[in-house]
């Protein structure tokens, strides 16, 4: 749990509509390539991290930690599509984690806050759109790997906010978490529906 940061901020702003399901499991199979994209990008994500911020023992700790996890999913969800016949297409750019990087400031003590509080974010989002499809799709082997992915990326979002705590105040985490978020549901409402995680 966040100690010391109010629970009842770090809440998503846009609640995803079952638009968004319907999309996905019309097109599933594209679905489960950009859940596959956006693990490895996520294991990356948290290279690039640690490679950044090589001072921080917690963090790199943090990090190699998560790329491993985030690899193992990506494997998983490899082992999903090879079972269907599919291959991994190309990997393409995602305009929502695009647009919430054109917000992180920069300036090294801003800019590091901003990139703890996106990715916790985007985790955060990622959480509740795969409890989505675990509760939407028929198929209960699916069911169960995406509340399993579900519940993995609950504490991915926590470790973010809990990490920024050990180099930031908790009222310049809440003042700034407070901003990402409708920053965040802004950006999320306008995006096209598309059988994609965002």
């Amino acid at each position: 749990m966040m100690p010391n940061i109010n629970p009842n901020l770090f809440k998503l702003r846009y609640v995803t509509s079952k638009a968004w399901v319907d999309t996905i499991l019309a097109d599933f199979n594209s679905f489960l390539n950009d859940h596959a994209q956006a693990e490895k990008k996520a294991s990356g994500m948290a290279i690039s991290m640690l490679s950044h911020y090589p001072d921080r023992p917690d963090l790199i700790r943090a990090m190699i930690d998560l790329s491993i996890e985030e690899l193992a999913h990506f494997r998983e969800v490899i082992k999903l599509m090879q079972a269907q016949g599919l291959q991994l297409g190309s990997d393409k750019k995602d305009p929502y984690i695009n647009a919430i990087r054109s917000h992180i400031r920069k300036g090294s003590e801003k800019y590091m806050l901003d990139r703890l509080l996106t990715a916790a974010i985007i985790e955060a989002r990622g959480c509740e759109r795969f409890a989505l499809i675990a509760r939407y799709h028929s198929a209960p082997e699916m069911k169960n790997f995406y509340q399993q992915i579900a519940d993995s990326e609950t504490k991915h979002h926590l470790l973010f906010i809990d990490l920024a705590t050990l180099y930031f105040t908790i009222p310049v985490i809440e003042q700034r978490l407070d901003q990402l978020l409708s920053i965040e549901a802004n950006i999320i409402e306008k995006l096209p529906l598309r059988a994609a995680l965002h």
